[in-house]
């Protein structure tokens, strides 16, 4: 029972910020309706990293548990009776149409909310629901570069370095997952149900809080320097730095200590708040020649001692096999009826009277469109009319 339960939200949406995003809801508790094509949403079909699964792609399944699908044809009578039919009971409506489809469909919030006033309806756009680039396809790179964020990382002259995660994606989920909670908190409050809309754009140019502030009110340009320094606004060193078996992290040490630790006179007589800025490059390749000289063990143990904030780059097979992580239980696993034994990234949010959980696996297309059918009010004769219709799919 999370802190959620009691919750019902109706998941109509695709690719990844949306179901991740309904996949948080439903992490704490809230009874998620993914609501999907007959023939399934998209992203089953799609091998994210060539890994394509038995029934249900690694995609799929990591962005969909705790949900329980439903397969209709919202383009027929019937599939879109039944979805109106479950609006009047739901929490949370959620969709990541492109700026009119809902409307076209006649699942916009004007229409929802004369059917339910006490509906949180969650829009989530690329760039907006109008404006000069309304229409455009928000895809997570697209909006990384439109949003800034890979021009303070690299060398100057390189190309821009866009993330290695789908980063605009992930936090547009957390606003709406975040917005979704807001907004029932109010309505809890007062009663009234409201609009809620997200844009990756707004998302992933707001997480720049400090750089985009450093550049409005600070008056400081977005200067990559000639080293790849980790980010245009930090001192140096800041950055990745190869060592004799490896690479480690080190983020802006003290220069007369760090000098000491790497055996580099010319930090001694440095200043941190001044030259560490003024002799970005000359820090980072000074410390980038000297570092190979130990291995990464080694240095970890020396910086650590020495209150040097260094830290090892790991891989994805180093994360899985940290103890940290082990012991913070950060990986969850549990039994699928189709992919086996799952192990996936758990829940980042720990209540202590209300903890999160998986109570099920990503569904399959329409697998709880029958159950859901029937507690919606529906009789056994209009279920098996819409099934045979094609209106409704059960697995």
């Amino acid at each position: 029972m999370g802190i959620l339960s009691g919750y019902r939200v109706l998941d109509c949406s695709i690719a990844m910020a949306g179901p991740f995003a309904a996949q948080r809801l439903g992490d704490l508790g809230a009874d998620v309706v993914k609501v999907e094509p007959v023939t399934g949403e998209w992203q089953r079909d799609r091998a994210a990293g060539g890994a394509t699964g038995k029934q249900i792609n690694s995609s799929f399944l990591s962005l969909n548990r705790n949900k329980r699908s439903l397969a209709v044809d919202l383009k027929s009578d019937d599939g879109k009776a039944v979805l109106l039919e479950l609006v009047k009971t739901a929490d949370v409506f959620l969709q990541n149409y492109r700026p009119g489809v809902a409307k076209r469909l006649g699942v916009d919030y004007a229409t929802l909310k004369t059917i339910n006033p006490k509906l949180i309806y969650i829009s989530m756009s690329g760039y907006g629901e109008d404006g000069p680039y309304a229409r455009l396809p928000g895809q997570d790179l697209l909006l990384q570069a439109m949003s800034g964020a890979m021009l303070s990382t690299g060398r100057a002259g390189d190309p821009p370095q866009p993330a290695g995660q789908y980063l605009a994606d992930a936090v547009t989920a957390y606003s709406a997952f975040e917005g979704a909670l807001a907004a029932l908190l109010h309505r809890e409050r007062t009663g009234e149900g409201q609009l809620v809309e997200v844009n990756m754009l707004d998302a992933v140019i707001t997480i720049q809080m400090q750089e985009l502030s450093v550049f409005t009110q600070g008056l400081k340009p977005q200067t990559r320097s000639a080293e790849p320094h980790a980010h245009c606004y930090i001192r140096a060193p800041y950055g990745v730095f190869a060592t004799k078996d490896g690479y480690l992290a080190l983020a802006f040490a003290n220069l007369a200590t760090l000098g000491e630790l790497i055996d580099e006179p010319a930090f001694a007589a440095m200043d941190d708040e001044r030259d560490s800025w003024t002799h970005r490059d000359e820090i980072f390749a000074r410390t980038r020649a000297r570092l190979t000289d130990k291995t990464t063990g080694e240095w970890l143990e020396l910086f650590r001692a020495h209150d040097i904030w260094a830290g090892p780059v790991y891989g994805y097979d180093d994360v899985v096999a940290d103890p940290q992580v082990a012991h913070n239980g950060t990986f969850v696993e549990y039994d699928h009826p189709t992919e086996g034994r799952v192990k996936a990234p758990g829940f980042p949010i720990r209540f202590a009277a209300t903890p999160s959980a998986v109570t099920r696996g990503a569904p399959l297309v329409g697998e709880h469109s029958r159950e859901i059918l029937v507690e919606a009010g529906f009789d056994e004769a209009a279920i098996a009319r819409m099934i045979d219709g094609g209106a409704v799919r059960q697995h």
